[in-house]
Formats: C-alpha cells, structure tokens, sequence
C-alpha cells in the first residue's frame, strides 16, 4: 500500500536530489577492488549484528564531534552500526552558502546510485545534491560536494584514516561505507537520506550556540534531528516557504 509518507518521500527525493531511483551503480576497477578488499569482513560483522545484508542505509554527519554514523535498517527502525571518524571538513559551524567559502554543507540531502564516483581524484567519493531544494531557495547554486576518502577537504567530508601512509588503509573507512551504499542500492534502496548537522542537536549545544547567526536555521535542523531520534526512522523532507518541513516515516 502506497501511504502519503511514501509518496512525500519520492516527491522529497525528486526535490532534494535531482536524479532518477534504480541507475546503475557506477564502478570501476578501483571500486570493485574497494568492495572485494572489505565486503567479506562487513557481511560477517552486519550477521553478528543481527542485520541483513543489503539493509537500508541512513548516514548521518556531526561536524563539531567530526563523526560520521551509519544506521542499517532491522525491521520497522534503523539501527547505528557503525561510527567513522571524519578526518577533514572545510570551514567551521554553519552551512555552506557560496563558491569559494570554504564550508562544508550542513542539511538535509540525498545520493542517488548515479551519485557515485568510483573515479573521484580523492579514491572513491559521492555526490550530497547539494544544492538541494533547501539551498536553492536560499540562492545556493555551487555544487560537487563530496564526501570522499583521503584526508583533505575543500568543502567536502573526508573519511579516511588519519595517522597511516596512503596506500596502508588509510582509504578503508570510504571502502566500508561505500560498499554498504552500494549493497543496499543493489537490494532496492532507491536514495540513501544523509542529514548534515553543525554539532550533537542537543538543547544544551543549541543554547550553547545561542549567539550564532544560524540559531533559527539550526532549530529547523533540530525538528529533522528529534523525529528521527523519537522513532529511528529518518523522516520524510520537503521544502516550503524556504523552510525545511518534515513528516513522520
């Protein structure tokens, strides 16, 4: 049965993504290298969690606690399982607003299969769509935010193992969290929701913050943050009057 929470979420992806569900999943030697280096190790660690492979992936970013988490959906809710340090973002809190400003996105956005780039010059990376509807209401247009292995950024994540040599796996947390991407793409998933946020959305970080020009932006951040906090369910995201607006999963 289609629900309107269904369908609020095609029209969400369709507005915040820009790209057709069921692509291929772009792949070249690189990243087919990539999946055979770590699949074997994920799936006997997704079994040991009691999840499935191929499961529902939700990612979620915090740039002051410079984390990265990724959530596999079992059964009705999604569960975290892993969480990757992020060795570089660009700028500090806030989000990104032009060309050149050296931030990092903070936000709601999707990846679609074509968003992946087996060929990117920081080993293997995937499109955010920004600017998502979000940002073009806000007069965003710059676009290739990434996030991506290797450990720098200019306006991107980079995920990637801070104190080893390239080539000794220091590559290996985009590995893991591409091949999880890619294995829940094969199975159905037809976008893969990641939510950006400046810090922990706790009221005492907000408070902390209280000062900042992006107190408002941030309190809209925090309504997407806490529905999926009360029901592990990412909720479903559209845009109107150049306000983020959500609706329970």
């Amino acid at each position: 049965m289609v629900t309107p929470g269904r369908l609020a979420a095609v029209a969400a992806c369709l507005l915040l993504s820009a790209g057709a569900a069921g692509a291929e999943i772009p792949e070249s030697q690189r990243s087919r290298a990539a999946v055979e280096r770590v699949e074997t190790d994920l799936k006997a660690e997704v079994a040991r969690a009691g999840l499935a492979w191929g499961a529902a992936v939700f990612i979620r970013i915090f740039k002051q606690e410079s984390e990265l988490e990724i959530w596999l959906r079992g059964g009705e809710s999604f569960r975290l399982f892993r969480t990757f340090p992020i060795c570089a973002f660009s700028g500090g809190l806030g989000p990104k607003l032009r060309q050149g400003d050296g931030q990092s996105p903070e936000g709601f956005y999707f990846v679609t299969p074509e968003r992946m780039n087996p060929h990117s010059s920081y080993h293997l990376s995937f499109n955010l769509g920004y600017p998502n509807a979000y940002d073009r209401a806000h007069g965003r247009t710059v676009s290739y935010l990434m996030v991506h292995g290797d450990c720098v950024s200019i306006g991107c994540y980079a995920m990637a193992r801070h104190r080893l040599p390239i080539g000794a796996g220091r590559n290996r947390p985009i590995e893991e969290i591409w091949t999880l991407m890619r294995a829940a793409f094969l199975a159905g998933q037809p976008f893969i929701r990641v939510h950006a946020f400046p810090f922990r959305m706790t009221e005492a970080n907000l408070r902390r913050h209280a000062g900042s020009r992006w107190r408002d932006f941030w309190a809209n951040l925090k309504q997407g943050h806490d529905l999926f906090e009360r029901d592990r369910r990412p909720p479903d995201t559209t845009v109107r009057g150049a306000r983020y607006v959500f609706a329970p999963n």
